[in-house]
């Protein structure tokens, strides 16, 4: 389970954002989680808790939109999304897929003073 381990990471870029935008406390942060980035989102939500324990961030709440893992078949051209389709094609069923979106675990929003 790396997801503490990149939970960690962002509560790093947390303390940065905050002295760079002078805030003082965070109060909700809203996470971007593609469905094809290797990140589960249920362990996310499992692992803040003991992230943020005891942490300037301990009070902060979590809210996460998960991103659709949607990609192209580079055989048949066919769009559509990678998780409900079991990574093959419903066109075509190969499996040689280019990724449009869905790839990425970012912060979006930050809600703070």
């Amino acid at each position: 389970m790396h997801e503490l381990g990149i939970l960690s990471s962002m509560l790093k870029t947390l303390d940065k954002i905050m002295v760079e935008e002078k805030l003082t406390h965070i109060e909700t942060i809203v996470l971007q989680v593609g469905e094809i980035s290797g990140i589960v989102p249920e362990f996310i939500e499992e692992c803040f808790p003991a992230a943020t324990y005891k942490t300037k961030y301990e009070n902060m709440k979590l809210e996460m939109e998960v991103i659709p893992g949607i990609v192209r078949c580079n055989d048949c051209g066919e769009e559509f999304n990678a998780r409900e389709c079991d990574l093959k094609c419903p066109k075509c069923g190969k499996s040689n897929l280019f990724p449009l979106s869905g790839r990425d675990f970012m912060i979006k929003e930050i809600h703070g003073y």
